[in-house]
């Protein structure tokens, strides 16, 4: 039997701990790489987050987890990119340091057109809004 090929993971909303997606309880488990934090501004859209990735200034806080295929399936599904895109979020690969190790990782950015009227995370943290 052969090990699946891990990619990561970069969560900043609802699929963090302890939130209302948790990844932990989705199968098969995910491998919690550690937390980490990307360039990028965060924005309250109500009982879900956004992130839109860039700039100088802003920060966002998450989770990096290691994922199988089949996972990343799942959350393909659970942010709709897949199998009929709803245009709200896209797939974006960045690198991001966790303990000190660069790691590529799949993120979910939102589509700008999401964010208009909402309110910005200026401290870019979902669980403490």
């Amino acid at each position: 039997m052969s090990t699946p090929c891990l990619s990561h993971v970069f969560v900043y909303g609802t699929l963090r701990r302890g939130q209302v997606n948790d990844i932990n309880h989705l199968a098969p488990a995910p491998v919690l790489r550690g937390t980490a934090r990307i360039r990028g501004f965060l924005y309250d859209l109500g009982p879900y987050p956004g992130v839109i990735l860039g700039g100088d200034e802003g920060w966002v806080h998450g989770e990096v987890y290691a994922i199988t295929p089949e996972l990343e399936a799942q959350l393909d599904r659970i942010e709709e990119v897949a199998p009929v895109p709803s245009g709200e979020y896209a797939r974006r690969h960045i690198d991001i340091e966790v303990d000190g190790q660069v790691l590529r990782c799949l993120v979910y950015e939102i589509a700008a057109v999401r964010i208009e009227g909402r309110p910005r995370i200026p401290h870019g943290d979902w669980p403490q809004r």
